[in-house]
């Protein structure tokens, strides 16, 4: 049986450590994750909102160096919690336990969202205008400056 994840997010807070009885750290983490996608002509976006889970060194690691805006590549896999309530009722939670967390951009303090480019026609676009940039302008005939 295969149980792998592997998610590029941002987080959505700062990491929250805290120790077992037997000392080991654990840290968490919630990240999101953004499809976009288009629907006639109009774009459109969902978010996807994951809790993760680290245990041992990675967690502390993690605990000092990420912070929320962080973007990040996790690899790991699913986990279940299951418990029952004070109401008597079951729930259940699904968490990534991250075995693997790499660092893929830093928060800015002025984010610019980056734009998905998708669509033939929209890389057609970028292909005209790089061509037009390799191209060398023509000179004015009455431009007697040399630009140096």
């Amino acid at each position: 049986m295969l149980n792998k994840v592997l998610l590029i997010g941002r987080l959505t807070s700062d990491p929250v450590i805290r120790y077992m009885p037997s000392g080991t750290p654990v840290t968490e983490f919630g990240v999101a994750w953004n499809r976009r996608y288009k629907v006639g002509e109009e774009w459109r976006e969902e978010s996807h909102f994951f809790d993760v889970k680290t245990y041992g060194r990675l967690a502390e690691d993690l605990a000092t160096r990420l912070s929320k805006g962080y973007t990040v590549v996790i690899e790991g896999r699913l986990s279940q919690d299951r418990w029952t309530g004070q109401d008597g009722k079951n729930y259940s939670k699904v968490r990534i336990v991250a075995e693997a967390v790499r660092i893929i951009r830093k928060p800015k303090i002025d984010e610019v969202e980056e734009e998905v480019i998708n669509e033939s026609s929209d890389l057609e676009k970028i292909e005209e205008e790089l061509k037009n940039l390799g191209e060398p302008k023509k000179q004015e005939e009455n431009d007697d400056e040399i630009p140096f």
